[in-house]
């Protein structure tokens, strides 16, 4: 069997996502926009697939034939009839709901493939003889010989998503390295194009020099119908001493469903800004259009306080090895509304809170756009993952001129809040009972600071293409260095294409530790109805759980390549660095032996100094986030937050021998059971399923009743197109693993 790290294991839990009542409570017309917003999501989302491995669409069409002949319980008698156990079979069937649930073999959160834990000629037999094979052998042995292999191999360089030697990645094709990532975004600022809906694709010729396809996801290809800003970048280019040619129409036939059923969304529009929102999404889809999409976000970010909210897109980039291409996204979520009101609160005091923060006036907006903050009953979440929070748009022009919204997930949280007390690990015994206790309302608490001021505080300093800046380059003092401002961004600069890489977590690490650091004041945890003993265990819970998490968060980074693969993980460890170095006892993590015998450790944080302590050492580190940040200082920043995220074995910590303890207690991620929509006549019901491996199978199976076969002979035919790009991927090692 494989290594623990990468299975899934029969036990992992599984809840379903809970939105009844908020579903009930819309009027049919509600009903009728999220019904058909929500199909465009579930549309989209396929794109993942495409987006994470090689093997991963054949995979989705193989799991998705197999139970749709024949559902869990009925493939479990054929199962067990060729000699499969319970356990075996419950295996395959957790590995199923992985795949589904993650959108791909590879794990949403952290990036570490995950292979069947059950041996591969068992799985073979029960593939090869299921009705699904009976029906249609050719295809179905097909795609087993195509991607049972891939399924099972834990080759060293297949093991985690990465580019070019550290790891897999269909972002870009399987020769290309980080040079290349650089070049191309070189490439694209030279002409001024977003990389967040592209993937780029390297051909050598016989001469030995590259060819760069830079591919836009878009309906459209070739066709130069419907004319719009991008046309006239359709072609081919020199760009130091390299080819690149722009081409479009990724994803075509997937988006060409996303964009039909926007368009059906828009006749149950509640006001021209969503109606105005939709018709620029359906033109980013079509066209390829970032530009399109943008305009389309500040219609929804002017939408306020709908009742369906939804967003959509090519969103977040942290499973891009280079850190600037997004992943599709697409969720529709009704208001609750009785913790909005709280956030309600939170929004009114932000201008004031911010003034809190421990960077000079000039280093925050001009002015503080009033987003809308709403806390949400997830309806359909499609992507590799569901967030608990979220702050969009992610266009940094847009963040800081136009503004953005708040959304917080109270479905979600009300999943991840549950936590059995024999299963929470490396805290002491006498915090147990208080962690559980007030985890969620301390997650509250932190999600709303981190999303409405993390996020959505801070200034870029930017020099636009008329040579304007928009700060006052002779009067604005560094103070970390009581200079004036020597680096900011140039035209066609962006956050995420200047610190690429690092651009996520540093900024997940900025909204957190702004999230500690706001929780001390009393003002907020009033607002969320905390006072007295009862905020300071807030507090407490906040902060332990942070540093808990910095802990926790060892299981993803890997020693061999020296890496992290989570953007949100390596933030919460850059903070337990930080908090550990400011010393006298604030906080320690001490090795220790289980009650089983095997080794285990113990995570203690003082609370008396964690405002004497604390406080002043969270805000040392949170101001020099925030001055490299708006001065685009790349050199410094880089040096500052790779120092932090740096894993040796150094005493005291020894944190690569604690990685290995973190390996041995971990807890697998839940999956989440989500509903469908089912369009009955001119009504919209809800369809719930049970919180199981299969009830999540059972949900995917459902999910496209009308031409899941379609479907799947679509990601099919559009894996095999790029087949080409991987080839061979799996015999390259990694330094060291050769």
């Amino acid at each position: 069997m494989a290594d623990t790290q990468y299975i899934l294991p029969n036990d992992i839990g599984v809840s379903s996502l809970n939105c009844r009542e908020a579903f009930r409570l819309l009027s049919p017309t509600e009903r009728l926009y999220a019904h058909h917003l929500s199909r465009a999501a579930w549309y989209g989302g396929l794109a993942v697939l495409l987006q994470t491995s090689p093997e991963a669409p054949y995979i989705y069409a193989l799991l998705s034939r197999l139970f749709r002949a024949q559902d869990p319980d009925q493939l479990r008698q054929h199962a067990l009839a060729e000699g499969l156990t319970e356990e075996e079979y419950q295996a395959f069937l957790v590995y199923a709901a992985g795949v589904y649930s993650n959108m791909g073999n590879y794990k949403s959160f952290g990036d570490t493939k995950f292979v069947p834990n059950l041996p591969k000629d068992k799985l073979g037999r029960v593939i090869l003889g299921s009705k699904a094979a009976q029906q249609r052998p050719e295809e179905v042995r097909d795609l087993w010989q195509t991607c049972g292999d891939l399924m099972f191999s834990l080759e060293p360089r297949l093991r985690h998503l990465g580019l070019g030697k550290e790891g897999v990645t269909t972002y870009f094709s399987g020769d290309c390295t980080m040079e290349d990532a650089k070049l191309a975004q070189d490439f694209l600022d030279s002409q001024n194009l977003s990389a967040y809906n592209t993937r780029l694709f390297k051909v050598v010729d016989q001469e030995g020099k590259s060819h760069y396809e830079v591919r836009l996801a878009s309906v459209l290809n070739t066709d130069p119908a419907l004319d719009s800003e991008l046309t006239s970048k359709l072609k081919r280019y020199e760009f130091q001493g390299n080819h690149f040619q722009v081409t479009r129409g990724d994803y075509a036939p997937i988006l060409q469903k996303v964009v039909e059923h926007l368009e059906k969304a828009k006749a149950y529009a509640a006001n021209s800004h969503q109606e105005q929102m939709l018709a620029q999404y359906v033109e980013s889809f079509t066209q390829g259009s970032i530009e399109a999409h943008k305009r389309g976000s500040r219609f929804w970010i002017q939408d306020k306080g709908p009742i369906v909210e939804s967003y959509i897109g090519f969103i977040e980039s942290y499973r891009d090895p280079f850190g600037s291409r997004g992943e599709f996204e697409g969720f529709v979520a009704m208001v609750n509304k009785a913790m909005s009101a709280k956030f309600e609160r939170l929004v009114a005091s932000a201008e004031q809170l911010l003034k809190e923060l421990p960077w000079p006036l000039a280093f925050e907006k001009d002015k503080f756009l009033t987003p809308d903050f709403t806390s949400l009953d997830v309806l359909t979440f499609a992507g590799s993952g569901i967030p608990a929070g979220i702050n969009i748009p992610n266009y940094d022009d847009l963040r800081q001129t136009e503004g953005f919204k708040n959304v917080s997930l109270g479905n979600v949280l009300a999943v991840a809040y549950a936590a059995k007390r024999e299963k929470l690990t490396f805290l002491e015994e006498e915090d147990k009972d208080l962690y559980i206790r007030w985890k969620g309302p301390s997650f509250d608490v932190q999600v709303g600071l981190h999303e409405l001021l993390g996020h959505g505080s801070g200034k870029l300093f930017v020099q636009d293409e008329k040579g304007a800046f928009n700060f006052d380059k002779e009067t604005v003092i560094n103070p970390e260095t009581g200079e004036q401002i020597q680096s900011w961004y140039r035209s066609g600069e962006t956050w995420d294409s200047k610190f690429s890489t690092i651009a996520s977590s540093y900024e997940e690490c900025r909204a957190e530790s702004v999230g500690l650091y706001l929780c001390l004041n009393p003002q907020v945890l009033e607002i969320f109805g905390f006072e007295g003993a009862d905020a300071e265990d807030v507090i407490y819970v906040n902060w332990l759980n942070m540093v808990r998490a910095g802990l926790l968060a060892l299981e993803f980074y890997t020693p061999e390549a020296a890496n992290w693969r989570q953007a949100h993980m390596q933030a919460r460890f850059v903070i337990l660095r930080v908090l550990l170095e400011a010393g006298e006892g604030l906080v320690t993590v001490t090795p220790t032996t289980g009650s089983d015998g095997r080794p285990d450790a113990r995570v203690r944080l003082d609370r008396s100094k964690i405002r004497s302590v604390g406080r002043p050492a969270l805000e040392r580190f949170l101001r020099r986030l925030q001055v490299l940040k708006s001065t685009g200082d790349v050199v410094a920043g880089r040096a500052l937050y790779e120092g932090y995220a740096a894993v040796t074995d150094a005493p005291p910590e020894c944190f690569l021998t604690l990685r290995d303890t973190v390996l041995l207690r971990k807890e697998s991620r839940k999956l989440i059971v989500q509903p469908n929509t089912r369009l009955e006549g001119s009504e919209v019901q809800l369809v719930e399923y049970e919180a199981s491996a299969a009830g999540l199978i059972r949900s995917f199976c459902e999910r496209f009743p009308e031409d899941g076969p379609e479907l799947e002979e679509v990601l099919i035919q559009l894996a095999a197109a790029d087949a080409r790009f991987w080839r061979n991927q799996a015999q390259e090692a990694p330094p060291g693993q050769a």
